[in-house]
């Protein structure tokens, strides 16, 4: 389940790092990266919930996961900005998914 779910959030990344480097879909050449790639990843998101992982807990660490991973990558790709307020928002939102999840188990 775990392991899906790291490939679905892998996945994700690739397509939304693929979707900045299209340029806006001037670049021909990465729709079939964007597309394929969003395809698989929530395939793998959805084999994750059909093997039992709850929807909180998956998409709370896809997202929070994807987020980060994006904003990190995507500053070294492509000099995006990632600035102290921006670490301290990825800190925050991992906090939160983090939270979220430890309250939801008893």
């Amino acid at each position: 389940m775990w392991l899906i779910l790291a490939a679905a959030i892998g996945v994700e990344v690739l397509a939304t790092l693929s979707l900045r480097a299209s340029d806006g879909f001037r670049r021909k050449k990465w729709l079939v990266p964007v597309i394929a790639g969003y395809v698989l990843s929530f395939y793998l998101l959805w084999l994750s919930l059909s093997l039992g992982m709850p929807v909180g807990v998956a998409y709370g660490v896809w997202t929070a996961c994807g987020v980060a991973l994006v904003a990190i990558a995507a500053r070294f790709l492509f000099r995006d900005p990632l600035t102290v307020r921006m670490v301290i928002g990825i800190g925050l939102i991992i906090a939160g998914v983090l939270t979220i999840e430890m309250a939801g188990v008893h």
